[in-house]
C-alpha cells in the first residue's frame, strides 16, 4: 500500500516529459481532421463529395501520404464519437497556429461542408461555434465561408 502511495505522489513531482515534435505535429493534425470530421457528421447524409473535400483539405494542410491520411481520419472519426466540447482542439489550435493557419482551418472546414453543395444549419452552427474558439472575427470567419463557396462552384 505505501509503494503505491509512494509511486502516485512521485508520479505528480516527477516532471512530465515534453512531447516530441512529431507526437506534437501528430497532434495538431488529429485536432484539424476531428474538426473536419465533425462537419462532415452534422450532415446526416454524409457523401463520397465530403469524405473527398475531407481528404483534399489535409492532404494540402499536411502533405500525408495516402496511408498516412486514411490513419489520421480513423483517428478522428474514433475522437470524435461521443464528442460534445470542442476546446480541448480548438485550444491546441490557439495555441500552436498563427491567425492565417486558424483561417484556413475554417475554410477547410467550409470546403467540406459545401462539397455536396448545400450547407446544413448545423453544418452553419457548427463551423460558427469553431470560429468563436478559435477567435476569428467576424470577417475573418466570413471570408473563409466565400473563398469555400467560390472555391465549391468554380468548375473542377
Amino acid at each position: 500500500m505505501l509503494r503505491t502511495l509512494k509511486d502516485l505522489f512521485d508520479g505528480f513531482t516527477r516532471p512530465v516529459a515534453a512531447p516530441s515534435p512529431a507526437e506534437h505535429q501528430h497532434t495538431l493534425q488529429l485536432a484539424t481532421a476531428v474538426l473536419l470530421v465533425e462537419v462532415m457528421n452534422a450532415d446526416p447524409a454524409s457523401s463520397p463529395e465530403k469524405i473527398a473535400a475531407l481528404l483534399a483539405a489535409l492532404h494540402t494542410k499536411f502533405k500525408l501520404a495516402d496511408d498516412e491520411l486514411a490513419r489520421l481520419v480513423e483517428l478522428a472519426e474514433a475522437s470524435a464519437k461521443g464528442l460534445y466540447d470542442y476546446h480541448r482542439f480548438t485550444s491546441l489550435l490557439n495555441e500552436h497556429f498563427t491567425q492565417e493557419q486558424k483561417c484556413l482551418v475554417v475554410e477547410a472546414m467550409w470546403q467540406v461542408a459545401y462539397a455536396d453543395g448545400h450547407v446544413d444549419a448545423l453544418e452553419n452552427h457548427l463551423i460558427s461555434k469553431v470560429a468563436n474558439l478559435l477567435h476569428l472575427t467576424h470577417g475573418q470567419y466570413i471570408a473563409a465561408k466565400l473563398h469555400a463557396k467560390a472555391a465549391a462552384r468554380a468548375p473542377q
